[in-house]
Formats: structure tokens, sequence, C-alpha cells
């Protein structure tokens, strides 16, 4: 549904990128007002430190993935959309097991993952014809 919401947003705003920022500072408004209503601590300022840049990318990641499926979901629509994502997300998970990257726990690629990998792309040629 967020993508097609926003794809939506992005015709009455006129730009994409436009859409994805109000998606996202609506959404920061919204953890921002749950935060504290929990008063969850944000210990920001000594997490800087102790942490490696690239854990602070998930934002950008998240704001590319926001400002694609905003372009991609008119044209694509709603079913070839999703299904491509998991295929992307299901690609990439594969690699982070096979090299362990990100903190994930090595799981080395079998015959039975790649016949996997395979039925989903061959699910989003379906879903796409």
């Amino acid at each position: 549904m967020q993508a097609g919401v926003n794809a939506q947003l992005r015709g009455t705003l006129g730009h994409p990128l436009a859409a994805a920022l109000v998606s996202f500072v609506v959404g920061t408004v919204g953890l921002v007002a749950l935060v504290a209503a929990l008063q969850i601590p944000l210990p920001l300022g000594s997490a800087w430190g102790r942490s490696p840049g690239w854990h602070w990318i998930g934002g950008l990641l998240g704001a590319a993935y926001v400002a694609i499926a905003t372009v991609l979901a008119p044209r694509l629509g709603a079913a070839t959309l999703v299904a491509a994502v998991v295929a992307g997300q299901m690609l990439t998970s594969v690699l982070l097991d096979q090299y362990g990257w990100v903190g994930y726990a090595p799981h080395p690629l079998t015959a039975a993952r790649l016949l996997g990998m395979a039925l989903v792309i061959g699910g989003v040629i379906l879903i796409q014809r």
C-alpha cells in the first residue's frame, strides 16, 4: 500500500522525491510522538562515537527504496512491484548470508537456495506477464 499511496502523493506534489520527503517527515513525526509517549531514551550523542559510520545508512536505504517505489509503482503495478522487491531482497539476503556481511552469520549457498532463488525469480516473471 505504501508505494501506491506515495505514488498518489507524487501526483499531488509533482515529484517522487517530494513525495518521499513528505512520507519520511510524516513517519518521523509519528516515530517522535511514539518514542516520546513510551518515554524511550535516545542516547544519540554517545551512540555516534560507538558505532561505525555504515551503521547509520539505514535511513538512506529506506529513503532510496521509498523514492524508487514511488516512481515504479504506477508503472509496474502493485503485484509486480512487490514481487520484484521480494526477489531483490531475497537475492541480497543470499549474498549477505553467503559472506556474513553486516553482522549476519554465514550460511553457504546451496543447491536448495539456488532453486529457491530461481523459483522466486520465476514468480516475478509470471506475475509480470
